[in-house]
């Protein structure tokens, strides 16, 4: 079912200062800059070997800015590539677990996302995540 880590989600509060000490410090070259602006957010994301570091700066009221208030910068969610989405939330359900929603979202690019409940897995922000 998971094929892989698709990507990790960093909750920054100012996304300019983040991706700068990326470049500084750890020599992040290309950057691609989004917004995703049915989650209230912009982003920067770039390739660290195979997954992707997404960071993540609240611009409206959502879950990402509830975290950020709550629990500071740092790790928001772990997002899990599958090859299918809808048998990947079928496998949760069936083995006793919940989505936070009944139907997946668009993400960044061609990504297809659904989260799973918090309260099902140890209570971590997991995500799966297809490429369409």
């Amino acid at each position: 079912m998971i094929n892989g880590v698709h990507h990790i989600t960093l909750l920054v509060r100012d996304l300019e200062k983040a991706v700068s000490q990326w470049r500084q410090q750890l020599a992040v070259g290309e950057v691609l800059l989004d917004d995703l602006p049915g989650r209230g957010v912009k982003t920067a994301r770039f390739k660290a070997g195979d997954v992707w570091l997404v960071l993540v700066q609240p611009v409206t009221e959502g879950e990402p800015k509830r975290v950020l208030e709550e629990r500071g910068e740092g790790l928001f969610l772990l997002s899990l590539g599958v090859d299918s989405l809808q048998a990947a939330t079928d496998q949760v359900v069936l083995g006793g677990g919940a989505m936070t929603a009944n139907e997946p979202r668009s993400g960044l690019e061609n990504w297809l996302v659904n989260d799973v409940s918090p309260d099902t897995l140890s209570g971590a922000l997991v995500q799966l995540c297809e490429e369409q």
